[in-house]
């Protein structure tokens, strides 16, 4: 995998303020490493050969809620689709689609957030995790750092391209133990065939964006995937609460014993629900 070298408004601040050669930090603080980058002139030579002007240091140092990334030359690390997606320089980084972040980044940052979410359901040496929603991966990567194999599904390729960019998900292509499927988690979970996983980590997008990856129906494949014994969380996050006294957790518990879930409670710390499928009957 090519090396990437990435800078936040921190890192070009201290370029600019350094005067001469310089030691930074240059994977978003994935690792201890540093590389030297050189001043000649108004340039920075960065350690693959990339020569970049005081100018647009000038102007990433001004940037303070963007990642940058050189390769052969210097990049945002985002994409215009239909919507506007970025990763946004929190340590690990979240993604930010249209201004919503896809991790909690206020109480916590996304990686305790990712470790609020596998710590309820605690995946063991030699199990296999289904995680519905990739995003950035980290709750795949997690899960396989605890010994699991993990399928994780993502929908949206503007957000597969940005894992593949992010150092802080590298482990998601690199590791082994993680399979990525590109396609909508409503449409592939039917594929897999009955109790094929012992644990499910359900992180969808908001309700108002993906309506059927909350209902009933899709409740029941997730039941159908899991083996007897087998434990679910849902992340559901509370939306809505505080201004409208809705409370989307307590219909998700309703949908969720409907589907045949037992053992269904919030976990306040991962603003979620975990469940589990009851083991059969002797």
């Amino acid at each position: 995998m090519e090396e990437l070298y990435f800078l936040t408004a921190r890192e070009a601040r201290r370029l600019l303020f350094s005067g001469g050669a310089v030691k930074l930090n240059l994977d978003l603080r994935k690792t201890n490493r540093t590389w030297e980058v050189k001043l000649e002139g108004d340039e920075f030579i960065f350690p693959n050969g990339t020569r970049v002007g005081r100018d647009i240091i000038e102007r990433i140092a001004r940037d303070e809620g963007s990642v940058y990334f050189i390769r052969k030359g210097v990049y945002k690390a985002a994409i215009a689709g239909e919507h506007f997606y970025k990763l946004v320089p929190t340590i690990p980084p979240t993604i930010e689609i249209n201004g919503i972040r896809m991790h909690r980044t206020k109480e916590v940052n996304p990686l305790q957030d990712t470790r609020n979410k596998v710590n309820a359901v605690k995946p063991k040496e030699g199990e296999t995790v289904l995680d519905t929603c990739m995003g950035l991966g980290y709750t795949a990567i997690e899960s396989a750092k605890r010994g699991a194999y993990v399928i994780t599904i993502e929908k949206d390729p503007h957000v597969l391209e940005l894992a593949r960019i992010n150092p802080w998900s590298r482990e998601l292509f690199t590791g082994g133990k993680i399979q990525v499927i590109q396609g909508d988690a409503f449409e592939v979970v039917k594929k897999f065939n009955d109790e094929s996983f012992d644990v499910v980590i359900h992180d969808p997008p908001r309700f108002s964006l993906a309506g059927q990856l909350y209902s009933e129906e899709f409740y029941r494949e997730l039941y159908r995937v899991l083996k007897p014994g087998g434990r679910l969380f849902h992340y559901v996050g509370n939306p809505g609460k505080k201004y409208r006294r809705k409370d989307l957790q307590r219909g998700v518990m309703e949908r969720l014993r409907k589907a045949g879930f037992v053992g269904v409670k919030r976990v306040e710390e991962a603003l979620g629900v975990v469940a589990r499928k009851p083991v059969k009957e002797k």
